[in-house]
């Protein structure tokens, strides 16, 4: 008897859960990581219920519900602080069966990479799909410096700008610069503001701050702005932000002071705003940015990476029909990420309305809607942090609702 062979490409955060789920179903799994070692780009990702439930599958959606930081409430703001709406934690989850977790994602990767054996991720290991396969015929071949391997599988992680997409769709235009920019930046607890502040998102003229506490008293944050693609500042993105924010309210000026002590990434936002015909080609399957690529305005970019890797998983046990289960694969998750996908890029666009006229009636239409209670705002989550795994174990919620 033969073991069936997956290799997965990328070991970010869709790329590793992918690995968890294929492996412990049964499959002997290989990921390939460009990079020397397992540092995740960017500094901190907001996990709804809906990855958690995902994470439940694997057995992880327990320890990182013990990572919320915050279970209080929070909102958005205008750049003076006034509030224009509030965010209850409670009526989220109890409207969608658990909170949203903020966490490091090098913490996310460190805690899905424990779950698989020893040998399991190479490191400094660039891959390319050199014949993507037939299903119920040969093998997919993927080349490395070492020499080719051959697999039952392989699975695509290699992100937004992935080199396994352009093998599977040549004539696909990829992703697109939405118009934002985005700044990312990680305070140490110890430098952190010590005034105590309520999560928030701050929207103004064409940008916006998001601060967000982590649990171990360090502080994310997180801005976007409309500019130019490929532009950077000439005196360095700290003083971009200064320009920029500078004069926000309180925590803000605190926290981009504080930002001198460390990195700030800055990167633009593209996105997939034409989808792929299908999620696979022969034996080889896209998950996360590779697929779908999305403006992070919905905080859904890797929570749907995470939800590709278990549907993945679900429908191509080893030894199974991979066409079929290939073929489900793309069908039920090709509609849903793309409906995100354009979810996402009109919240872009309301973001960065920059009129006078047009901020003032976005600030009004969100008061408005905000003064007819949590479950209004919440709304616009149904159908996305509500979603569940096609297969147990998961944390099914307080309780059933009818949506209002």
């Amino acid at each position: 008897m033969t073991t069936s062979h997956a290799v997965v490409i990328g070991s970010g955060i869709g790329g590793l859960t992918a690995a968890v789920a294929l492996y412990q179903r049964g499959w002997q799994v290989t990921v390939l990581e460009r990079a020397v070692s397992l540092e995740p780009v960017g500094a901190g990702i907001a996990l709804a219920p809906n990855a958690q439930r995902a994470l439940d599958v694997i057995g992880l959606g327990d320890e990182i519900r013990s990572l919320a930081a915050w279970q209080g409430d929070g909102g958005m703001r205008t750049p003076d602080g006034r509030w224009v709406s509030r965010m209850s934690a409670e009526a989220a989850r109890e409207r969608f069966g658990g909170p949203i977790v903020m966490l490091h994602r090098a913490t996310l990767v460190d805690r899905i990479a424990s779950r698989l054996p020893e040998g399991v991720i190479r490191t400094g290991a660039p891959a390319a799909v050199a014949e993507p396969g037939v299903a119920g015929g040969r093998r997919a071949v993927v080349s490395t410096p070492d020499g080719d391997l051959e697999a039952d599988l392989v699975v695509g992680a290699d992100g937004i700008n992935s080199a396994v997409r352009g093998v599977l769709f040549p004539s696909h235009p990829g992703p697109s610069y939405t118009g934002l920019t985005a700044w990312r930046v990680l305070i140490a607890a110890e430098d952190a503001p010590e005034q105590p502040f309520e999560p928030h998102e701050t929207w103004g003229r064409g940008a916006l701050w998001g601060t967000q506490p982590l649990k171990d008293g360090r502080i994310y944050a997180y801005a976007a702005a409309a500019a130019p693609v490929g532009d950077h500042a000439p005196d360095g993105e700290q003083a971009e932000l200064l320009r920029r924010f500078g004069d926000w309210h309180d925590p803000i000026p605190a926290i981009i002071a504080a930002a001198a002590g460390g990195p700030v990434l800055r990167n633009d936002i593209h996105h997939m705003a034409t989808p792929l015909p299908a999620f696979h080609r022969g034996r080889t399957a896209l998950v996360g940015d590779a697929a779908h690529a999305m403006a992070p305005t919905l905080g859904q970019g890797g929570n749907q990476a995470i939800e590709d890797a278990i549907v993945l998983a679900h429908h191509a046990p080893p030894g199974g029909d991979l066409g079929a289960g290939l073929a489900t694969y793309s069908a039920e998750r090709l509609p849903r990420t793309s409906a995100i996908v354009r979810k996402a890029a009109q919240v872009a666009r309301l973001q960065a309305v920059d009129s006078r006229p047009g901020v003032a009636i976005r600030t009004a239409l969100m008061s408005a809607v905000s003064r007819l209670g949590p479950g209004v705002v919440l709304r616009t989550f149904d159908g996305i942090a509500d979603w569940r795994p096609p297969q147990q174990p998961y944390a099914s919620g307080t309780r059933d609702r009818a949506r209002t």
